[in-house]
């Protein structure tokens, strides 16, 4: 599913180039679940980015199904994007003036889905997030847990392949952090690739596949 051949990333900073990312190589399968870890600075959310077409490699090959969508342009990798892969953030990024259910529909409205077909999407993701009695209730009216699962239910509406979810826990509390973590350790069982990008030793030594990064390489890999 993903394929990633001598990724580099470099920045400059000042007169000196940073090699956030150095010669990384990588292979993950569908249905995987992958945590990577790693100090501030080690590349890890720079890795997520670029597997999440948010960010480009300076040079290298990210193949994603077959594709290689390093040579794809911006209309093309957004629209691949859209069709593939779904986000978790620590932060949530709900939009205040919408309602968890208006927050959930959000991608299908950008990709043009009849009302029809929205109203039945909705209706399955709220269900399966215990989210009906919240479903007209803005952020600002929802806990933390709740917040999270609505971000959950945006980014799994549109039933991507991937899940890319950072620092998913890092705002809960430690209930909510559990709930949190299991949903998405059920999603993982129904088949989508989870990658959790995460500071937390307890949350990324859940995952069967652990990547650890330092200055911009994977140094350490453990399957469990």
């Amino acid at each position: 599913m993903i394929e990633l051949r001598h990724l580099q990333k470099d920045f400059k900073v000042g007169g000196d180039t940073v090699h956030a990312l150095d010669d990384v190589s990588l292979d993950i399968l569908s249905g995987e679940y992958v945590s990577i870890m790693g100090p501030s600075g080690s590349g890890k959310s720079t890795l997520m980015n670029i597997l999440g077409l948010l960010d480009r490699e300076s040079t290298g090959e990210y193949r994603l199904n077959g594709q290689n969508v390093s040579v794809l342009n911006d209309v093309e990798r957004t629209r691949v994007r859209r069709e593939n892969i779904g986000f978790v953030f620590q932060s949530y990024h709900l939009i205040p003036r919408l309602t968890a259910r208006e927050n959930i529909e959000l991608p299908m409205l950008l990709a043009g889905i009849s009302p029809k077909e929205r109203r039945i999407k909705l209706d399955a993701v709220l269900q399966k997030l215990s989210l009906v009695d919240r479903a007209h209730h803005s952020p600002n009216q929802l806990s933390g847990g709740q917040r999270q699962r609505v971000a959950i239910g945006r980014a799994i509406v549109m039933k991507p392949s991937i899940l890319l979810a950072d620092e998913p826990t890092g705002n809960l509390d430690s209930k909510s952090g559990s709930d949190v973590t299991h949903l998405l350790e059920s999603l993982n069982e129904e088949g989508i690739t989870l990658i959790v990008v995460t500071h937390d030793q307890a949350m990324g030594n859940r995952a069967p596949r652990q990547l650890n990064m330092l200055d911009g390489r994977i140094n350490d890999e453990i399957k469990v």
